[in-house]
């Protein structure tokens, strides 16, 4: 018996699949965007009618002290959502991978990589509360530091404005090197094993393995943690409430957490509006920018 052919939809024909997925971004994705940058353009409350400003909120944010303090403290957030959990994970994975699996087995990689990834699935809250009971002046620190004889290198880690940055930083290290990690490992499962084998042959160590087979190979998974976590970074903003509350003075601040003042607390809808608009400017900027250079790269 002759089998009949089902025709693959074409065009219009893939509507109803689409549908669903492209109402729900209009609805929470695109709507609220063109909403926020509506209101950006005007000076409000929240209650009552919008004033009509034009670009005053931007002209006001280019003399904003605070503004560009939470902007040049996102460069560092991005340095400890980003960049340190992209290194220390792609060396990590290739690490528990080409060398650890093989010399203690898979059971030991299994344990620590659960390890490693346990911070993505803990609520930010949890953590951002224990880290907080930890770093207190009378907090796990501090007392270890005095046992051992090293008081004197104690501190107020999230009050003081000197070290509250630092400090977020190497929590957010903590909290954000698992995604890189798995994603690393789970590319180098496609890596053909008898090119590791040639060059063990060859007499190439660990390092030249990773620097001349690992790390060229998972050059998209690169890619992509770098997007994800970048946007991540710009975006931050639970860490930083749970954790410092952008304080002490301007020292956490980030824009996120900024434009959440001045929505809710000083109920300047207009101007948090036009700081979010801008980090949104900015974010698809800087993915543009990492999706064309690998698109170029792959060409």
């Amino acid at each position: 018996m002759k089998s009949i052919r089902r025709p693959h939809p074409r065009g219009w024909g893939y509507a109803p699949y689409l549908a669903p997925g492209l109402l729900l971004s209009l609805l929470f994705l695109v709507v609220p965007l063109v909403m926020t940058f509506a209101y950006s353009l005007t000076r409000w409350q929240g209650i009552g009618t919008p004033v009509f400003t034009g670009l005053d909120n931007y002209t006001a944010l280019l003399g904003d002290a605070d503004f560009w303090a939470s902007f040049r403290n996102i460069g560092f957030v991005i340095l400890g959502m980003a960049v340190a959990p992209t290194l220390l994970g792609l060396f990590l994975a290739a690490l528990l991978f080409d060398y650890i699996g093989k010399k203690h087995g898979d059971g030991i990689v299994t344990v620590m990589r659960s390890g490693l990834y346990l911070p993505q699935v803990v609520p930010v809250a949890v953590t951002g509360l224990m880290w907080g009971w930890i770093l207190a002046p009378e907090g796990a620190v501090n007392s270890m530091l005095d046992k051992i004889g090293l008081s004197s290198l104690a501190g107020n880690w999230l009050g003081d404005p000197d070290l509250a940055l630092w400090t977020v930083l190497a929590v957010l290290v903590w909290m954000q090197l698992g995604y890189p990690l798995v994603l690393f490992m789970s590319g180098l499962q496609r890596i053909d094993p008898e090119l590791y084998e040639a060059a063990s042959l060859d007499g190439a160590g660990w390092w030249h393995r990773f620097s001349r087979i690992s790390v060229p190979i998972l050059r998209p998974e690169v890619y992509v943690v770098l997007v994800t976590t970048t946007i991540a970074g710009l975006k931050v903003f639970a860490q930083i409430f749970v954790l410092t509350g952008g304080g002490p003075g301007n020292s956490t601040l980030v824009p996120a957490y900024f434009a959440y003042q001045n929505f809710f607390e000083r109920a300047n809808v207009g101007y948090g509006s036009a700081i979010s608009s801008t980090v949104t400017l900015l974010v698809l900027v800087i993915a543009g920018s990492f999706l064309t250079r690998q698109a170029r790269e792959d060409g």
